[in-house]
């Protein structure tokens, strides 16, 4: 599959000293600029929790009935998986 069909060209205007970071960020991970910003971007729009995990953490904080993980039994239920 070519991937560059998949990639559109932008530009963006930065800081100078952000950029020569980012520049040096690049060259220490052995990355090309264009790499590590694509990643670092895709790592923050990652982050987001979609529907279902909001409605799940939603729930989770407004719940009166929360149960108390018992960490011995936990840890005995995945050592019988």
């Amino acid at each position: 599959m070519n991937t560059a069909s998949l990639r559109k060209q932008t530009s963006f205007r930065l800081n100078s000293e952000l950029l020569i970071r980012l520049q040096e960020e690049a060259k220490r991970h052995n990355r090309s600029l264009n790499n590590l910003v694509e990643r670092v971007l895709m790592a923050f729009v990652a982050e987001r929790p979609n529907g279902i995990t909001l409605a799940a953490m939603k729930e989770a904080e407004e719940s009166d009935d929360l149960e108390t993980l018992d960490m011995k039994n936990f840890h005995s239920f995945v050592d019988s998986l």
